[in-house]
């Protein structure tokens, strides 16, 4: 009896599936071909991510990576750095279901971290603190929302469904579940995330 097995690009080509609709549920509340070529005509922060993702596919697959459409890939996004105003590096690791609602004015280091559901809007640095004892970069985690204009440096931790609000420069850790805001970024809510995090409950 024939057993059939899964290839190792099959099994890639499934989680970029999963992890892109993930991404266009947040946006729409829906998955399906209808939604998606919408979102990725019409929507610049969904085509962006949506590049990311492949330019990902494209690198771990081992058939289509090995015929220059990860390096094509990599130019589109190139070109779309210039277009939109989104620097994310495409070996940034980013977490299912991220939201870019406004583009314009977005810069994420390279070895920032960002966990599931996260949005982040126009105008917000993750970046890099060279000296002292948060030299590194964050790691954001699930359900984070990031405000226009916000600024996170060093290494840090922004904790699970919290809210970084407008313009606001952290450099400290971010607890759970709470709103900050301010230069430096203080503590200014218990109510985090919530009403601006939202579709995270994509199907399976």
């Amino acid at each position: 009896m024939r057993v059939h097995q899964t290839t190792p690009s099959a099994q890639v080509l499934k989680s970029l599936r999963q992890i892109v609709a993930t991404d266009l549920y947040r946006h729409e509340g829906a998955v399906g071909a209808s939604p998606f070529w919408r979102h990725y005509c019409w929507t610049p922060g969904f085509r962006y991510v949506f590049l990311l993702r492949l330019y990902h596919y494209l690198r771990d697959d081992t058939r289509w990576g090995r015929f220059g459409f990860r390096q094509f890939t990599a130019l589109l996004l190139r070109r779309y750095t210039f277009k939109y105003g989104i620097s994310i590096s495409p070996d940034t690791k980013i977490g299912k279901g991220f939201y870019i609602g406004h583009f314009g004015g977005i810069v994420v280091n390279t070895d920032v971290v960002i966990g599931d559901n996260c949005n982040i809007s126009q105008g917000v640095t993750l970046g890099q603190a060279n000296t002292g004892p948060k030299a590194g970069c964050p790691v954001i985690g699930n359900n984070v929302y990031i405000g226009p204009g916000a600024k996170v440096f060093g290494r840090i931790h922004v904790g699970d469904h919290a809210a970084i609000g407008a313009n606001a420069v952290v450099v400290h850790d971010v607890p759970p579940g709470v709103s900050v805001g301010g230069i430096p970024a203080r503590v200014i809510s218990d109510k985090g995330s919530q009403g601006y995090v939202n579709r995270t409950d994509y199907p399976s």
